[in-house]
């Protein structure tokens, strides 16, 4: 049995902050009296984000635990993506629309901490080369 590298440990870590913090508060409209989750964006047309960081992180998880080289090629591929759209929720949660302004909330700036390190978790890999250059199983 393998034990686990730290950066798998703390892209774990990350990813369960990233699922709880979806259900957390991430922003409030006073005007309208909605306080608005990843989850729940009931009187918006947000849609719901979290769900997206729910498909890449569990996707972003399993290829972080495959000790193969293209595993670790395409986890590039879906931490950018979720990183991107933590960022995109950052901007769409936060913004200005006729004169409302929005509060964030803690929520969605551990969306944006947790989607920032699973990024460096998967820019910083643990991988064993053998002599010839290619990967250990």
């Amino acid at each position: 049995m393998k034990i686990l590298s730290r950066s798998q440990w703390l892209a774990l870590l990350a990813a369960m902050i990233l699922a709880i913090a979806c259900f957390m508060p991430w922003s409030q409209i006073q005007s309208m009296g909605l306080t608005l989750s990843g989850v729940d964006t009931t009187g918006t047309r947000y849609g719901r984000p979290a769900y997206n960081h729910f498909i890449l992180t569990g996707v972003i998880l399993l290829l972080t635990f495959i000790t193969r080289i293209w595993a670790k090629r395409m986890n590039l591929l879906f931490g950018v993506l979720n990183l991107a759209w933590a960022i995109r929720n950052f901007i769409l949660f936060g913004r200005c629309e006729a004169g409302d302004c929005p509060e964030r909330q803690i929520g969605l700036y551990l969306v944006l901490l947790a989607a920032v390190i699973l990024m460096l978790t998967i820019l910083f890999p643990k991988m064993e080369l053998k002599e010839d250059g290619t990967e250990e199983d």
